[in-house]
């Protein structure tokens, strides 16, 4: 079993619900929010539109939240008005990540630090990595000193790392394909065997299903997967390693991610939990932008409630961390 020191435990319990499962709720979007932001306002992207938008978010929807991830470059006014009984994660990468060379490597969010994020208050550090556990050694190299350093930042300012994973394959340019969706399973689990290593001081994994729901039977026109080989997979992923790990909604809709979260349970995943953004609520982005923000804001009191009260009833199979993380004693 992992071990943690009490800092560290009483950041992950502010993060939690009293069952010590993380039901958190994402807006750390940046780049990609902007645009759907402009898009369905069918005029060029701003500052303030999206500042204004993670703010109703944070404000309507962290009452029925653990947590909320957001970015400080346009998220801190919104954790302002979070719930006071809502954790803050705060994200340490840039959006997206480097295209001048091959590997996708990230990079961080220049003016900021672990200590710099845990003076605006985090209760931890999330981390974004695009990972192929496949590609050249030397771009994996490079990737686990990455990690390495941001572990080891994280573990010296007594906060947890939220490690999230992004699959891919450097020989596909679509990981929405049928192609990529035959190999995902692998990429995933592998992905998460590697981070699972002592040395990246990893607290929690913020993983990807081990496939794409799209081309799971009964879900999809095309079918990579029966609904029982999904999950065998997800039984597979959830022996693959020992941190604590939740759920990311990759853009799948409310009900797809609630159908996914109900098949982990059916076949007793020990996941801990989620961290989703998308699912909750994207579809409130063209009423905030084109028919401007109370009309946002209604549809996020309606729909955006409605969803996120719908997949905390569905996280009945989620477990504590406690049962993978022991807290250190304190010596006096």
């Amino acid at each position: 079993m992992v071990t943690i020191n009490p800092e560290i435990a009483k950041h992950l319990d502010n993060l939690s619900n009293e069952n010590g499962v993380i039901s958190a709720l994402a807006i750390d979007q940046r780049g990609s929010l902007k645009r759907m932001l402009a898009e369905a306002a069918n005029k060029p992207a701003d500052e303030t539109t999206i500042v204004d938008f993670k703010k109703a978010i944070s404000s309507i929807l962290t009452p029925y939240a653990s947590g909320i991830l957001t970015d400080p470059e346009y998220g801190l006014p919104a954790t302002k008005l979070r719930d006071s009984n809502c954790g803050l994660l705060l994200a340490y990468e840039k959006t997206g990540y480097d295209t001048t060379e091959p590997g996708r490597m990230p990079d961080l969010i220049e003016n900021q630090s672990g200590l710099r994020l845990k003076e605006e208050g985090a209760d931890g550090i999330k981390f974004l990595v695009y990972y192929d556990p496949d590609e050249d050694q030397k771009v994996l190299e490079k990737k686990h000193a990455f990690v390495e350093r941001v572990g080891a930042e994280a573990k010296a300012n007594d906060l947890p790392l939220f490690l999230e994973v992004l699959t891919y394959d450097a020989n596909m340019s679509d990981v929405k394909s049928k192609e990529y969706a035959k190999v995902k399973p692998h990429k995933v689990i592998e992905t998460m065997r590697e981070f699972s290593k002592p040395r990246y001081n990893v607290s929690v994994l913020k993983v990807e299903m081990p496939f794409n729901i799209k081309f799971v039977e009964g879900f999809g026109d095309e079918v990579v997967y029966t609904q029982d080989e999904a999950k065998m997979l997800l039984k597979e992923q959830s022996e693959a390693t020992n941190l604590p790990y939740i759920f990311l909604s990759a853009g799948v809709t409310s009900d797809e991610f609630i159908a996914e979260i109900e098949m982990a349970n059916e076949v007793g995943a020990k996941y801990n939990g989620v961290l989703c953004g998308r699912a909750t609520w994207k579809p409130s982005i063209e009423p905030f932008a084109a028919e401007g923000e109370a009309v946002g804001k209604k549809w996020l009191e309606e729909h955006g409630r409605e969803n996120i009260e719908r997949l905390n009833r569905a996280l009945t199979g989620a477990k504590s961390w406690k049962d993978k993380l022991k807290v250190e004693a304190v010596l006096n």
